[in-house]
């Protein structure tokens, strides 16, 4: 198996890590891009340096080169995740605007019919947000904000990313240990 993982500058950068950790234990081959904030927020937001991140995937490219093997309809993927994802982000893919490797990327993922997964990351939402989102979803792309689910009885936040994580990759058919599924209201009483 083979993903694309783009790290954008929206807050939740350890969604993207988090991601990134699970497909190297299943050695899934990956292919990160990080913008500019996108490294700027994973070393605001987490213990994480950029280089550390970098070492995460199987490779690593620069987010201007447009040149990348993930810039090709031709390079076979199994599809990508943007996680987080910023509005200008989901903007540019909503248009078709593909002025950098993510959006790049991600328009190959649409043009050659490949699952393309992004989580989208602002609060409150606008209607230009909604709008773009509603475009995309329309295409069939997953659109999937990074909403914690509380009745698997998160303890932690490690506990909220690791269910969102885990939520995220089974639309590539990727299964974690970090899943909990809902059992029913029996499940509760436990």
């Amino acid at each position: 198996m083979r993903l694309v993982v783009a790290i954008t500058g929206a807050s939740g950068a350890i969604f993207g890590i988090r991601i990134l950790e699970a497909l190297r234990e299943k050695n899934v081959e990956t292919h990160l891009i990080v913008s500019k904030w996108g490294a700027f927020t994973i070393e605001q937001e987490t213990g994480y340096k950029m280089s550390e991140v970098e070492k995460m995937a199987s490779f690593f490219y620069n987010p201007d080169d447009l040149s990348a093997k993930v810039a090709s309809g031709s390079f076979k993927t199994d599809g990508m995740i943007v996680v987080p994802c910023s509005m200008k982000t989901l903007a540019g893919i909503a248009m078709g605007f593909a002025d950098d490797l993510t959006t790049r990327a991600a328009d190959v993922t649409i043009k050659e019919k490949r699952t393309l997964l992004l989580m989208v990351r602002e609060t409150p939402l606008s209607p230009i947000h909604l709008e773009n989102m509603l475009k995309l979803s329309r295409i069939g792309v997953i659109i999937m904000p990074p909403l914690p689910a509380f009745y698997t009885r998160p303890a932690t936040v490690d506990d909220m990313v690791n269910q969102t994580a885990a939520r995220a990759l089974e639309y590539f058919g990727v299964e974690t240990e970090y899943m909990k599924r809902w059992e029913g209201k029996e499940s509760l009483q436990n």
